[in-house]
């Protein structure tokens, strides 16, 4: 099994000067957490769901390095049971770092047991961008410290058919990230250069999101927001009206009945 390793000579001639990034991944499996280890820095709020998407910016490794977190799902609900606002969110990440990126991160807790069961919640979900989407996209494991002195070959080959299945449909395309271990610069910049090596494989080219999809995706949010607007405007309303009709009266209660149960 490919473990992505990219040779010095590849790094100089593949070297972007701007990277995209996009963090996909089931719920709590440390998008948040990857995204302040890329960056170096607490940019993205951690240990709580992300509701929208969130872009942040900074420059690593002498690279300008755009991410954009995710809302997460359910790590083992079907796609039918994740919130439309969610599904909405997801597809429209793609467009928060226009063009598209050119990596699309796949978050999994390595300490978890990646069953079958989060394995087609896990397809379910990114095909809600596509097929295409696979290509553009390294799984990238957190929390490296549990592994020990295992590998994360040996990891993938002990845990079985459902996360070989993955990281085979993702090209063998993987890498391994400490989060508590944010000092040691090496393991994000090896993640950089796989992107790079990646990119290079597809002659330069990012994800690019088909545009009838994303302009469905805007219409349907949009629709979303007037109707939060309007239930607001109305709730505000009633509120006024509630405080003209009660406007200088003192709301003391001259009697008061009890009713005791039990």
């Amino acid at each position: 099994m490919e473990t992505g390793r990219v040779s010095s000579h590849h790094r100089e001639e593949h070297r972007l000067s701007e990277l995209r990034i996009v963090l996909l991944g089931g719920r709590a499996n440390g998008k948040s957490s990857a995204g302040n280890t890329i960056l170096g820095r607490e940019e993205f709020e951690s240990g709580k769901g992300t509701a929208q998407c969130v872009k942040r910016q900074g420059e690593v490794a002498g690279r300008q390095v755009t991410v954009v977190d995710t809302p997460g799902w359910g790590s083992t609900w079907s796609v039918k049971d994740t919130r439309e606002l969610d599904k909405q969110e997801i597809v429209r990440s793609v467009s928060l770092c226009p063009p598209g990126p050119y990596a699309l991160f796949l978050v999994i807790d390595v300490s978890s047991s990646f069953t079958e069961s989060r394995r087609r919640s896990v397809e379910e979900h990114l095909e809600l961008l596509s097929e295409r989407v696979w290509r553009h996209t390294i799984v990238l494991f957190t929390k490296g410290d549990w592994l020990g002195d295992t590998t994360i070959e040996q990891h993938i080959e002990t845990e079985g058919k459902a996360l070989q299945w993955l990281v085979e449909k993702c090209g063998n395309r993987y890498h391994v990230l400490n989060n508590k271990n944010r000092g040691d610069g090496t393991q994000v910049t090896e993640l950089l250069d796989k992107i790079e090596e990646m990119v290079a494989g597809h002659s330069g080219c990012h994800y690019e999101m088909e545009i009838m999809l994303l302009q469905e995706v805007e219409e349907k949010r949009r629709t979303v927001e007037e109707r939060v607007e309007q239930r607001m405007t109305k709730v505000q309303k009633q509120r006024k009206a509630l405080r003209v009709l009660f406007k200088g009266e003192e709301h003391r209660l001259s009697e008061l009945r009890i009713v005791l149960l039990g």
